[in-house]
């Protein structure tokens, strides 16, 4: 009896290795799959991630560049020269700062004395005609003004730095824009002596140095319009 079943059993395994390869034939296995190939992520691209002003900035202006600025002063109107006061060694002012009293304040050096000295025969020069001359009325802005010896000195508070105090900038500046614009048609061009913080202020991304100005005008539209810069001299 065991003897049968081992022949049975022979058989059937003898029977199985004729038949497998056919049924391998008629029932493929299925493949493994392969490893997915690693995807490839997109290189994030580099912006400039820093805001900047709708309205250009002139920098590193050539010299043909500041000869034409000075033509288009000689004949066109409207156009506004904001100056940074001239050279005035120090940040911001003393503790003990009083408008009236230029002792507390930080103030021209003889450098700067005679920067303003230099700018105001600029003007001259170039025959450049002044129809008001507009300061902050910081000591050093007036002082700046006066030496340019362009015209009568009117003080204007809408110039004045709020450096210290940066509550006021909305109301000075849209003070400043709006006499701007009121001067778009005026003959002559305005020269108006003040502090970096306002031009920054109305300008955006432009930070003269002292002694340097920028030329702005108002267009149809009432916009401000920066027209180019005057080096310090």
């Amino acid at each position: 009896m065991m003897r049968r079943y081992i022949i049975f059993g022979l058989g059937a395994v003898a029977l199985w290795l004729i038949l497998k390869p056919l049924w391998m034939q008629s029932h493929p296995q299925p493949q493994a799959p392969q490893a997915a190939a690693p995807t490839q992520q997109p290189q994030p691209s580099v912006t400039n991630k820093k805001q900047t002003s709708t309205l250009p900035v002139a920098t590193n202006i050539s010299a043909t560049s500041q000869a034409k600025i000075w033509s288009v002063l000689q004949q066109e109107r409207g156009y506004v020269v904001i100056m940074r006061h001239a050279l005035a060694p120090g940040i911001g002012d003393p503790v003990e700062f009083r408008l009236n009293d230029c002792s507390t304040q930080r103030n021209l050096s003889a450098a700067g004395r005679q920067q303003a000295i230099r700018t105001g025969k600029a003007f001259r020069t170039n025959n450049i005609q002044v129809s008001r001359v507009l300061s902050s009325q910081w000591c050093r802005c007036l002082e700046t003004a006066k030496l340019m010896n362009l015209g009568k000195v009117e003080p204007f508070a809408a110039l004045n730095s709020f450096f210290n105090n940066y509550k006021t900038q909305p109301q000075q500046t849209a003070q400043l824009r709006q006499f701007i614009v009121n001067n778009r048609n005026r003959a002559g061009v305005v020269v108006m002596v003040t502090h970096e913080v306002n031009i920054t202020a109305l300008i955006g991304d432009s930070y003269p140095k002292s002694g340097e100005s920028v030329v702005v005008r108002a267009n149809k539209n009432n916009k401000i319009e920066l027209v180019g810069q005057i080096k310090a001299l």
